[in-house]
């Protein structure tokens, strides 16, 4: 059977290393597989949960798009466009709206982290932010989702929202099976934490040798308190030169296809 594989990236600008690695190397991994169908969407409308300049969106998005193709994907063998431009995510997120439950969203961890202590203050839409990623998903009855393990949580709402819906009004979605990133897939920024802009701790893509040598030269080697015996593991230097030295990570995904191993 085949496989229709459904994924996004926020056109956030500064795309940096994690992205590459985490997401859009094994966009091109599962592209390659002649039995999969992919479809490969720049989310605007997600990143408008913080504010943006109109002016730099659409250049970050022109710069997405062109880190998908210079990457290796390919517009004649995957479907590659841009959220907004189809009407049907914002109308979706609405209808699933109606079918989500205030307590799947009330648990999303994400949700959490990024409102802060003042969640009051928090948009709506970062709020529901699950719910159009429901819509993403589903409207393109996709039967995988390459995710890393922070939207793990998220995956579980979208098939909660595919099976209510079809409780009620009979199989009209597909429910999608997430494909996990490994734990060691996720990378370590500078200070040691998850690569992030949230935490301004990235490594960009876009940098001269110099602007690179000096960003390496900042990365945390161990983060071990004082008097603990040091290790490879402790160290996020270590982490990121495995995870660029490791050609084989870039098969997880088609292993997990083929063995089943999908989270479901």
């Amino acid at each position: 059977m085949n496989k229709k594989i459904f994924s996004g990236v926020q056109p956030t600008g500064n795309l940096h290393l994690g992205n590459y690695l985490g997401a859009i190397k094994n966009f091109v991994q599962l592209q390659n597989d002649k039995k999969n169908e992919c479809i490969y969407c720049v989310v605007d409308l997600h990143s408008i949960t913080a504010k943006q300049d109109p002016k730099i969106l659409k250049k970050n998005i022109r710069e997405t798009t062109a880190v998908f193709i210079a990457s290796g994907l390919d517009p004649q063998r995957s479907i590659i466009f841009n959220q907004s431009a189809v009407s049907a995510h914002a109308e979706g997120s609405w209808i699933l709206g109606c079918v989500s439950r205030m307590g799947w969203l009330s648990r999303m961890t994400q949700f959490k982290e990024k409102a802060g202590k003042d969640k009051e203050k928090a948009s709506v839409g970062l709020y529901v932010y699950p719910v159009l990623m429901a819509a993403d998903i589903l409207m393109f009855k996709a039967t995988h989702v390459p995710v890393g393990q922070d939207q793990k949580q998220h995956m579980e709402m979208v098939r909660d929202v595919a099976q209510r819906f079809n409780h009620h009004f009979g199989d009209i979605f597909v429910v999608p099976k997430a494909l996990i990133a490994k734990e060691s897939a996720i990378l370590p920024g500078l200070d040691g934490r998850k690569m992030s802009k949230s935490y301004n701790n990235s490594i960009p893509l876009f940098l001269d040798s110099n602007q690179m040598r000096k960003l390496i030269m900042k990365i945390k080697t161990n983060s071990l308190e004082p008097g603990e015996p040091k290790s490879t593991e402790a160290c996020a230097l270590f982490d990121i030169y495995q995870a660029i030295s490791k050609p084989e990570e870039s098969l997880m995904f088609k292993e997990q296809l083929e063995k089943g191993m999908a989270w479901s």
